[in-house]
């Protein structure tokens, strides 16, 4: 199977630098699905949603965003995010508190609810938090 390089990079830390073959996003704009060979694009991730990057394994990595950008070449993808989180480190508990207690549409309600989406996808395969 064809493969490209994919950086996950936050404020904080590189959170990825591997192999992967197929990154889906949200940007400002709508979807976008990025597979090996891909035309190069640029583009504003979208606060409050999901990356996922499914390595050569088959295995879905999710990670909760908070804004940040897209880039697209046919063999790179570097995803430059404010804020990342990879979905299995996510407390639930805490993050369904912060979205009951934040204004929507806050930084803070976006934050959350990306979080809970990063969980939730992670265990199902469906993304479905919403208040």
């Amino acid at each position: 199977m064809s493969e490209f390089t994919v950086e996950l990079i936050s404020v904080e830390e590189k959170f990825w630098n591997s192999p992967a073959t197929e990154v889906l996003a949200r940007t400002t704009v709508g979807e976008i699905g990025v597979l090996p060979g891909h035309i190069p694009v640029f583009g504003q991730l979208a606060e409050g949603f999901t990356v996922t990057i499914v390595d050569p394994e088959g295995v879905r990595h999710v990670a909760a965003v908070d804004g940040g950008f897209i880039s697209v070449t046919p063999t790179l993808v570097t995803i430059l995010a404010e804020d990342a989180q990879w979905a299995k480190d996510v407390d639930t508990a805490a993050q369904e508190a912060i979205l009951a207690g934040a204004q929507e549409g806050t930084g803070e309600y976006l934050k959350a609810q990306a979080r809970l989406n990063a969980a939730l996808l992670s265990e199902t395969g469906r993304v479905g938090v919403s208040h």
